[in-house]
């Protein structure tokens, strides 16, 4: 904290320098000045927190120092120190707010108690200023928040009769509403702050509507990505204005944003009732459209058919059982040409499209056991397909699923190949748990639901040896531990590892170890 001494005499100055407690009570600086007029120059510069000041002076006296104080650094607070005990002065240093007036010579105690006091009263007054501010900021920040809660309850009849201007919505006969649909790269062009561009958005929208206070734009809270736009009078200019606001939006954040026009309503009970139109207008809007601007009528809704994507489910059971990227690009081509026909392609087609190639996807996925994300918002997998200019990019789109399918394609194949190398390793457990019987391939084919053929060849290209050799080895493997580790008889080895001749089990054994085993068992027995 900052303290300025004012006096015209140096050796008051100091002598209030001396008798001052002040780091006691967190004045770290002190400054001094000789007469109002450097006072206030100082005043300007630091802004200091406590001010002593004499009422008798040169050039500028007391009174219009703390009158100046007042009006031009109202949080400062004000000390006097005179040598004159005059009532004259002293209603004016309490008219000009001044904490305390003090008389010379100083009495140190009078001068600390009038410090502490003082310095309590600015913190304190302090602390309400910070509580107030931060206060204002948050209704500030709030008030949107506030008034696009409030006219999402009108549009749906929740909001009462006598809130309508408080919030700028002029009473009329005839409303109508247009909605503006906020897509995924809008957002992006402002870094993902989604807040700061429905800001943005509604500011360019409200101010081609403030010309003709002809209607009001808001956040309707009740549905993502959308802002609606109220409109009381003027219906027979709406379009134009409309197409004034496109072009706005897109001139000041780079992307179009779509924008559909609802029916005319009678009633305000009945703005919910345009706000549907004005949807499925939107919905019914052709994607494909190259048109420069992006604002969709229809006075006499003629909802288009909607095709359904698990019409082809078997052909893309087929595609999906080939493993070929190629058959599935064969059968994607054809739904494109189904569903454009005629150029045509509707915002509902394609979120229900796009809804149902999720739900086959999902399927598949799950069929075959692999993880796959799960998508909370379709439009924002669309979204990224429309241009700068709102256009939909099918052939990007199409790439999109191509890649999304082949990669699908590529993990089902590394989940059979996974899947067929873990069989043959179940085929080598069983084997060793049966190594001491005959077991036949046909065995081992019924057990695993395998063809012997595949059997045969994986096992040898996995272990580099044919399965009866595979059973011989572990055999002998037995055998040499029962040889070094007992004094069996060599026939009862013989049965104990699947041979019930001992004469073969011996001829096997030379055969695999060089030696009889005997003579295996002389050279390890412990």
């Amino acid at each position: 904290m900052k303290v300025l001494i004012v006096d015209d005499e140096k050796h008051v100055r100091e002598g209030i320098k001396l008798l001052g407690a002040w780091e006691q009570n967190g004045l770290t600086e002190i400054y001094e000045a000789g007469n109002g007029e450097e006072a206030i120059q100082l005043i300007q510069r630091l802004r200091p927190e406590i001010i002593f000041s004499d009422m008798k002076m040169p050039k500028m006296d007391g009174t219009q120092l703390l009158e100046w104080i007042k009006e031009n650094q109202p949080t400062s607070k004000t000390i006097v120190v005179t040598g004159y005990d005059d009532y004259h002065y002293m209603r004016k240093a309490i008219h000009f707010g001044s904490s305390d007036y003090l008389l010379k010579p100083i009495d140190p105690d009078i001068l600390n108690q009038t410090l502490d006091k003082v310095v309590k009263e600015w913190k304190k007054e302090e602390e309400d200023r910070e509580r107030k501010t931060t206060s204002s900021l948050l209704i500030n920040e709030m008030k949107p928040v506030y008034r696009d809660r409030k006219l999402t309850q009108l549009m749906n009849d929740n909001l009462k009769e006598e809130l309508y201007e408080e919030f700028g919505f002029s009473k009329a006969q005839n409303y109508l509403v247009a909605l503006v649909r906020l897509n995924r790269k809008a957002i992006e062009a402002f870094q993902g702050d989604r807040d700061l561009t429905y800001f943005t958005i509604l500011n360019v929208i409200n101010e081609v509507l403030h010309e003709e206070e002809c209607g009001i734009a808001f956040r309707y809270l009740a549905q993502k990505g959308e802002i609606l736009i109220v409109f009381w009078k003027q219906f027979a200019q709406i379009e134009k204005r409309l197409e004034r606001i496109f072009q706005a939006i897109k001139r000041t954040i780079g992307v179009a944003c779509h924008i559909s026009v609802g029916m005319e309503v009678t009633d305000r009970k009945r703005l919910i009732h345009s706000y549907q139109h004005a949807k499925q207008v939107l919905l019914n809007s052709n994607i494909l459209d190259d048109e420069e601007t992006k604002v969709y009528k229809q006075d006499v809704l003629q909802t288009p058919l909607i095709k359904n994507l698990f019409v082809y489910s078997s052909e893309i059971e087929l595609a999906i059982q080939t493993g070929e990227i190629r058959a599935f690009k064969d059968l994607i081509t054809q739904i494109v040409k189904d569903y454009s026909e005629g150029n045509y392609f509707s915002w509902g087609q394609l979120l229900q499209l796009e809804n149902e190639y999720l739900v086959m996807s999902y399927h598949w996925f799950e069929n075959y056991q692999i993880p796959i994300k799960v998508y909370n918002l379709i439009q924002y997998r669309v979204d990224q397909f429309f241009d700068e200019n709102g256009t939909f990019q099918l052939q990007g789109y199409v790439k999109r699923t191509v890649r999304e399918v082949a990669i699908f394609l590529k993990r089902v194949k590394r989940k059979s190949i996974q899947k067929n190398n873990n069989v043959i390793y179940e085929i080598e457990k069983y084997l060793q748990a049966n190594f001491n019987r005959d077991v036949k391939l046909q065995e081992i084919s019924g057990h695993f639901y395998i063809s012997r053929e595949y059997i045969s060849r994986k096992f040898k290209q996995e272990f580099q040896v044919n399965i009866s050799d595979y059973v011989v080895k572990i055999r002998m493997e037995r055998a040499k531990s029962l040889l070094k580790n007992s004094e069996m008889k060599i026939y009862e080895i013989a049965t104990m590892v699947g041979y019930q001749d001992d004469k073969y089990f011996r001829k096997v054994f030379k055969k695999v170890e060089g030696v009889t085993p005997n003579e295996y068992r002389e050279l390890h027995f412990q």
